[in-house]
């Protein structure tokens, strides 16, 4: 019996439209019914544009018909994080005076989606240029959780099954937790392989984009198709791009990974005894897992995280903020506004660090494939927070590549999540444990429906 169309992963869905079985259009459609249907509960999408991705629909359909050669994605809908520019919607950024900013081109993310056959539904929300305000979407398990931010509307819509892909960004933790606290998979490249061109930004030097999925083929099909150079982004790298979905065809068999306690003894109870149990099953499964410790303080990586992102969005914001401070979101303006007042030799300081925990990170990877940690330090909390992003961070600090999986789910009827962290532009080492530790784990819950 096929699957229901909603249930469809990205790659599922682009298979069987390559065969044939399943109608872009008929796709489309049952999403937009579910977006739709769910909307006014999970508040989840900014802008659906159910005219524009009925319209690529039929046109994706058509060149099926007439026996186009066919994109990797072809037909397979997509959400956009509304930080992303897309071609004749606005971009707000959850920011009212941006409500009529209606973008003249695609973002260089969403361009090579659609370039590879993806069909845009719309613009999923941010929290407001994508800080740390609490979201208004609602957590698909609990609504009396938060979702995460700030890529909040992207994990709602993967997880409540509205698209099985949307673009995220990350400048402390804004992919990976959303996809924690969603039950669904978040993937963080290494800093600048995705271009950054047509996002608005929030710190030049710790903005990521990558994809939320439900899959780690997903997310190895995604980002071989938005990695890439961008003369555009000056942050762009030129190393060349692997075939990620290629690498998958070469299991891990076992893998060797470094279960960080710093993060352990950080954590929630239920949480530590979570991945401690993670761990166990991994080394039942073959894996080597060796405890170890960062070798600089844990508070000092959040300390030069906290200071390298007030010191670049105040640079950012300095115009916004100076004309319209009053339409700021009180955290947001808080932290912009303090980076405004750091002296220049913090920022320097926090950078010289910055490099030393970079080799530091370096030389204890060397021998491991990954690191093993809790995407986050505890469950959803309320939604008067996006959470705890104190264990993305570091990552993003550093720029290295990580992914969050779904692990479990709790008695109250939360997702747990497992991370695991790569070397710098080990992309294909990183997805391949993934896919290992994907397949140990098992997961294969969703979110009840209560819309």
């Amino acid at each position: 019996m096929m699957t229901a169309l909603h249930e469809l992963t990205a790659s599922e869905a682009a298979r069987l439209i390559r065969q044939r079985d399943v109608s872009p259009v008929e796709l489309v459609d049952a999403l937009l019914d579910r977006v739709e249907r769910s909307q006014p509960v999970l508040k989840a999408f900014v802008t659906v544009d159910a005219e524009g991705a009925r319209a690529a629909a039929r046109i994706a359909e058509a060149a099926i018909g007439r026996g186009d050669q066919l994109g990797p994605l072809h037909g397979v809908p997509f959400a956009a994080k509304d930080i992303f520019d897309a071609a004749g919607l606005p971009t707000t950024a959850g920011y009212a005076p941006l409500a009529n900013s209606v973008a003249a081109i695609d973002s260089f993310s969403v361009g090579k989606l659609k370039a590879a056959g993806a069909i845009l539904l719309g613009k999923a929300v941010t929290t407001q240029f994508a800080s740390s305000d609490p979201s208004p979407s609602v957590n698909p398990w609990r609504p009396d959780r938060t979702p995460a931010g700030s890529s909040s509307g992207s994990g709602v819509g993967v997880a409540a099954r509205l698209m099985p892909v949307a673009l995220g960004t990350q400048t402390g933790g804004s992919i990976l937790r959303p996809s924690a606290y969603n039950g669904v998979v978040g993937l963080k490249p290494t800093y600048g392989r995705v271009s950054r061109q047509g996002i608005v930004p929030l710190s030049w030097s710790l903005d990521h984009a990558g994809p939320i999925v439900r899959s780690v083929a997903d997310a190895a099909l995604v980002l071989g198709v938005i990695a890439g150079h961008d003369p555009r982004d000056p942050q762009s790298l030129t190393a060349d791009v692997p075939d990620y979905t290629a690498a998958l065809s070469t299991p891990i068999e076992r893998p060797r990974l470094g279960l960080i306690l710093d993060f352990l003894d950080r954590s929630q109870p239920e949480v530590r005894a979570h991945i401690e149990g993670v761990a166990d099953r991994f080394r039942a499964s073959g894996a080597s897992v060796r405890e170890l410790r960062l070798t600089s303080p844990f508070d000092l990586y959040l300390a030069v995280h906290g200071i390298t992102m007030q010191a670049e969005s105040a640079d950012v914001h300095a115009t916004w903020i100076a004309r319209d401070r009053s339409a700021y979101s009180p955290r947001i303006r808080a932290s912009a506004m303090l980076g405004q007042v750091l002296p220049s030799w913090a920022y320097l300081h926090a950078q010289r660090l910055r490099r030393r925990f970079a080799a530091e990170t370096a030389a204890q990877m060397a021998d491991l494939d990954a690191f093993l940690l809790p995407t986050a330090s505890n469950l959803p909390p309320g939604p008067e927070t996006t959470g705890d992003a104190s264990f993305q961070s570091p990552w993003s600090l550093l720029g290295l590549p990580s992914v969050s999986l779904p692990s479990g789910v709790g008695d109250d009827g939360l997702p747990f999540a497992t991370q695991l962290v790569a070397r710098h532009l080990d992309e294909p080492t990183l997805l391949r444990v993934a896919q290992w530790a994907e397949g140990v784990l098992g997961f294969n819950a969703r979110p009840p429906e209560r819309w």
